[in-house]
């Protein structure tokens, strides 16, 4: 377990990450009042996501392979860290769904039949707990996949090949 650690760790950094940026979204009026403009202000929060991903990355770089790491190893950890976030996500939007919005799905699905963009039925069935933990954690792998990739390709780093560097070679 102490392998993952790092991965854990970052895991629940990008939960509360997550729950504060809902907290945010809620105090902000988007829950709500400017319900209008969730969707849009809502994906800003893959800025966060990215960051932390990259920061998760460059942590197991740094401290658990000694500076040095590959695409693989890399995308490996990546893997594990999305692995961790759908793990927690089902908890993740219930303390979303209970505290911090609870009137959340109540509002989409007013907005969304007032604005014509669904029938009442079509609403309630789009907009529940149920249905965004589902989401969440289909969302959370497919973007934290493609995220792992992309962040390993930025943080690889090879080993130097002792020839090749200058004053490392051995003695003769």
């Amino acid at each position: 377990m102490s392998k993952y650690r790092i991965e854990i760790k970052w895991a629940l950094i990008f939960s509360v990450s997550m729950l504060l940026w809902m907290l945010g979204e809620k105090l902000a009026g988007l829950h709500d009042d400017l319900i209008e403009e969730h969707a849009f202000y809502s994906s800003f929060f893959a800025i966060v996501a990215i960051g932390i991903y990259l920061l998760a990355l460059y942590d197991k770089r740094k401290n658990y392979h000694n500076g040095f790491m590959t695409w693989k190893e890399g995308f490996k950890s990546g893997a594990i860290l999305t692995a961790v976030i759908v793990l927690l996500s089902p908890l993740v939007q219930l303390i979303i769904s209970e505290f911090i919005a609870p009137d959340y799905f109540a509002n989409i699905r007013s907005y969304s039949v007032v604005a014509g963009e669904m029938t009442q039925e079509e609403a309630e069935a789009y907009f529940n707990v149920k249905n965004y933990i589902i989401q969440s954690m289909v969302w959370a792998a497919i973007t934290g996949l493609i995220t792992a990739a992309i962040a390993a390709l930025i943080l690889r780093r090879k080993v130097p090949n002792p020839h090749q560097v200058k004053g490392t070679a051995p003695y003769r």
